[in-house]
């Protein structure tokens, strides 16, 4: 278990010259659950793709267990196949519906068992992410645990050259750290040229990795999808658009993409072994 770090100087209390300090940072527990969903279109069956030789969702999972942010990580899949391919590689897997419409629904699944409702705050990685970075997750945990959001996540200072490409999702930040907007259009938007450098040093790229409050996770999910979400097809407005606050954490560089096509596995399979050797 991890402390909970407090928002306020530790107190103390004089008492004949001494002084006391106050009650140590309760303790947090962290549950971080990978989904996974064997129906992708765009990569077929790519949780159990190979990945330098173990399918790919068990690849996430041990870098997750890794970075060591967790007391628990858990697969949660659809998939039977998924399921005990996690479990023979020594990991821990979850059957869930099949039914959900998003990994954030298949998460909260999870957080609702009774055998996980006693963790305090809960990441999702999702499972196409084996280069996922330690910051990212860190950051993204730490705005729950340390810097009073109910929500986090994380992104990456990035190159203007990301506003031009939809694929990209971009985030806008307040001066608190509180995600102001998502949106795969070019934000900021640049109106005069004598603001570029200003702009430039405030594109941020999105990354997906989320960490919740168990009561923050099920009201997203309770939520009816908003319309932005559905133009944008991003969730992540879901909660904004429902006055969530979410906190960003701002990690430096380089991101690396996830898995997503054969092209992407390719070049995953080229830059693992680089990956592992640097310990990154």
């Amino acid at each position: 278990m991890r402390p909970l770090a407090h928002r306020c100087a530790p107190q103390y209390v004089e008492w004949r010259e001494s002084c006391i300090r106050a009650r140590p940072a309760p303790l947090v527990r962290t549950l971080a659950v990978i989904p996974a969903r064997l129906g992708a279109t765009r990569l077929p069956r790519k949780p159990l793709r190979l990945l330098a030789g173990a399918p790919l969702v068990v690849r996430v999972l041990e870098r997750v267990q890794a970075l060591d942010l967790a007391d628990m990580v858990v697969v949660a899949t659809d998939s039977r196949e998924i399921h005990d391919c996690v479990v023979e590689a020594g990991g821990q897997a979850v059957l869930t519906s099949a039914d959900h419409p998003s990994g954030t629904d298949r998460v909260a699944e999870v957080a609702r068992r009774a055998e996980f409702r006693s963790f305090d705050a809960i990441l999702n990685v999702q499972g196409d992410e084996p280069f996922v970075s330690a910051d990212a997750v860190r950051g993204a945990l730490e705005q729950v645990t340390a810097h009073g959001f109910s929500l986090g996540t994380a992104a990456v200072r990035a190159s203007p050259d990301v506003l031009m490409h939809s694929d990209v999702v971009k985030v806008v930040a307040a001066d608190d750290g509180a995600a102001m907007y998502f949106s795969r259009a070019p934000i900021p938007f640049l109106r005069d040229d004598a603001d570029v450098a200003e702009r430039n040093a405030r594109v941020l790229h999105h990354i997906g990795v989320y960490a919740y409050t168990p009561a923050a996770l099920a009201k997203w999910v309770a939520e009816p999808p908003h319309p932005l979400e559905r133009i944008e097809r991003l969730e992540q407005l879901r909660p904004l658009a429902a006055g969530v606050r979410m906190g960003v954490a701002i990690v430096d560089g380089p991101w690396r993409a996830g898995v997503d096509t054969e092209a992407d596995l390719d070049r995953a399979n080229l830059e693992w072994p680089t990956f592992t050797m640097s310990g990154s």
